[in-house]
């Protein structure tokens, strides 16, 4: 009975780290769309992929990208981050999540 429960535990935890990946993910796309909306067009991309990395933990970080585009005063932010297998920082899934986010361009008056 102790490997089933060990097994069960290890798919729970996994989980977990998944739905973790995925909350992650759409803050960090939620940050970066915030950062670009208020920066100047010439800073957006910088401004977009500092912000979109600064609250992602350590084990996350490295394998995020962050971009951003605009079109039709529209600013959207996509982040892509890969899951980690077990312990994060570690190993980590072939596949990536996937957050999206958009808002609308700020004017200067």
């Amino acid at each position: 009975m102790t490997p089933v429960i060990i097994a069960t535990l290890v798919v729970l935890w996994q989980l977990v780290l998944v739905g973790y990946t995925y909350t992650l993910a759409g803050n960090a796309a939620d940050e970066a769309v915030r950062a670009a909306t208020a920066a100047d067009r010439g800073t957006r991309q910088g401004a977009c992929q500092e912000a979109g990395r600064d609250k992602l933990p350590g084990a996350w970080e490295g394998g995020a990208e962050v971009s951003c585009g605009t079109a039709g005063g529209y600013v959207t932010a996509d982040v892509r981050i890969e899951v980690p297998i077990l312990f994060p920082g570690t190993v980590s899934f072939p596949f990536t999540v996937h957050g999206h986010a958009g808002a609308v361009e700020e004017e200067t008056d």
